[in-house]
């Protein structure tokens, strides 16, 4: 029998080699990420050599900055340029941890460097909660398959249960949190901004000082 701690350290290992990868095939030093993803060069370093966790927001950062979607960053699989056509059965696609947080995930389709559009299945845990507002461009739909989730965007908070969804501009400070008693399941699609071909600038978080709490 496998050792849950075992996993999650292996996880952490093969993630930080792959962003590491990543990073120099893109020509780009621990500096550059670091800056541009809003983390300290620190943080970044443990990361890579898989002495550190990462929070979902963290992770959407450093994966837009290196060039990397989540599924190449978790599965390594090979990635299309632009997704033609992409199904996606029942229970076939395992749910991912992201290490220390609760939050589950698992891709719907999308995220090819020339798609606009990537969906995701996030489930929520019952107690933990991401804490950083984050914006980035572009726009994005979430809907409540099941429990309740807590959506703040900027000084306004809306909760909503199940069959209740939001549309938002991506540019405005936001986040999400569990808001019932048990887990809460929230199917997402965010899109890449129009005005321009490069990858959107996900999650990057909102201040400095929120950037900092997301740090080690």
């Amino acid at each position: 029998m496998i050792d849950p701690m075992d996993k999650v350290e292996q996880t952490a290992r093969e993630v930080g080699r792959r962003l590491r990868s990543a990073r120099l095939g893109a020509g780009l030093t621990l500096a550059d990420v670091a800056g541009r993803a809003g983390v300290s060069e620190g943080f970044l370093s443990k990361l890579e050599r898989g002495h550190s966790n990462a929070s979902i927001a963290n992770l959407l950062q450093l994966t837009d900055v290196v060039g990397l979607g989540l599924d190449e960053l978790f599965g390594g699989g090979a990635t299309p340029a632009r997704t033609r056509v992409s199904i996606h059965r029942g229970q076939a696609r395992e749910f991912l941890e992201v290490a220390a947080t609760g939050y589950l995930w698992r891709s719907l389709g999308g995220g090819a460097p020339l798609d606009r559009l990537e969906v995701f299945h996030l489930v929520f845990p019952a107690k933990a909660r991401m804490e950083a507002m984050v914006s980035h461009p572009g726009q994005e739909h979430c809907y409540v398959l099941s429990g309740e989730v807590r959506f703040l965007v900027g000084e306004e908070q809306h909760r909503l249960k199940a069959g209740d969804s939001i549309f938002i501009d991506s540019r405005q400070p936001h986040r999400a949190e569990n808001a019932g008693r048990g887990k809460a399941h929230m199917l997402m699609a965010v899109t890449k901004s129009t005005e321009t071909l490069e990858a959107a600038d996900w999650w990057r978080l909102a201040t400095s000082a929120q950037a900092k709490e997301a740090q080690p």
